[in-house]
């Protein structure tokens, strides 16, 4: 039983309700920018730069069987090694804008902690024996 307690009192730490809560609104909130960069980001790169499509950009290691299609799919199937760079591109920009969204949500925080400082605390009333000791003290000066 005491084993069962203590996994009970871990489990409903703040840190670790907090650390789940996070992993739960980082995992939906990466599929929020996978679709930024998919849906809208991506196709206005397409449209300044050209037909740009990053997750087909690769270089082939090995020697292709005749009648495969050209596509990184395709060659996947088959087996053939590709150098897949494009996909790590795709993966690198997503990281970029996530990186700055979460730079401009935390600067804003900052932002907000510095317009409300917190009242300064009032030092703490002398204790009672020590005033009196200090009375004592002035008393025997005179």
């Amino acid at each position: 039983m005491g084993m069962m307690q203590e996994f009970k009192e871990f489990a409903v730490k703040g840190n670790v309700v907090d650390l789940a809560v996070g992993v739960i609104i980082g995992a939906a909130f990466g599929k929020i920018v996978d679709s930024i960069v998919g849906d809208l980001v991506m196709p206005l790169v397409s449209a300044v730069i050209g037909k740009v499509d990053f997750t087909n950009l690769f270089v082939v290691l090995g020697a292709v069987p005749e009648g495969t299609a050209m596509t990184l799919d395709a060659l996947k199937k088959v087996g053939v090694p590709v150098f897949a760079y494009g996909n790590f591109l795709t993966i690198l920009v997503n990281f970029i804008i996530l990186a700055f969204i979460i730079f401009l949500m935390i600067k804003q925080v900052n932002r907000l902690k510095r317009e409300a400082p917190a009242a300064p605390a009032e030092p703490p009333a002398t204790p009672e024996d020590v005033v009196l000791l200090r009375e004592i003290r002035d008393s025997l000066k005179k």
